[in-house]
């Protein structure tokens, strides 16, 4: 797997089939991107349970919040990381543990070993993605602000109708 370029049918494909997310260092601040992706993908039909140990008994965007994947009473399809990339590995190691499908790794986020721990075990891997904004462009949600028009530019456009001498 290429971890530096995912195909869409690859994120596709997940984003289609998994209805279940723990979100790793889930936050109940609503300015961190943690709490908006949940509420996103909520708006969008998955379920996402929050975990961070300092919400734990804590009910978040309607979703009770454990402290541990361990401590999810429910099977989780895909572990969504907004935590660091030294964290990574236990995070992986809980998520085989538990049977998810999908490790996905935020923006920033990449741990390259624990990667190939959890593809060794047969869990698909995502890195340095968000799936928030994977979700809009493959939906075409975003396609408005040029996300899948192929003509995204830094050179300036031209003006219609604009006359030259």
């Amino acid at each position: 797997m290429d971890h530096n370029a995912y195909a869409d049918d690859y994120i596709g494909g997940i984003l289609n089939e998994v209805k279940t997310v723990a979100v790793v260092g889930a936050s109940s601040n609503p300015s961190r991107p943690s709490y908006y992706v949940m509420k996103y993908m909520k708006r969008k039909g998955y379920r996402c349970i929050p975990v961070n140990p300092g919400l734990a008994g804590q009910e978040l965007l309607g979703e009770m919040a454990y402290a541990s994947l361990s401590d999810i009473p429910d099977p989780i399809d895909m572990v969504d990381c907004f935590r660091s990339s030294d964290a990574i590995p236990p995070i992986v190691d809980e998520a085989i543990k538990i049977g998810a499908k999908v490790i996905w790794m935020q923006l920033g986020v990449r741990h390259d070993e624990a990667a190939k721990v959890a593809e060794a075990t047969g869990l698909r891997v995502v890195m340095n993605r968000c799936p928030k904004i994977e979700f809009g462009r493959l939906s075409g949600e975003i396609a408005f602000m040029g996300g899948r028009s192929d003509v995204i530019s830094s050179k300036r456009s031209k003006l219609v109708g604009k006359k030259t001498s």
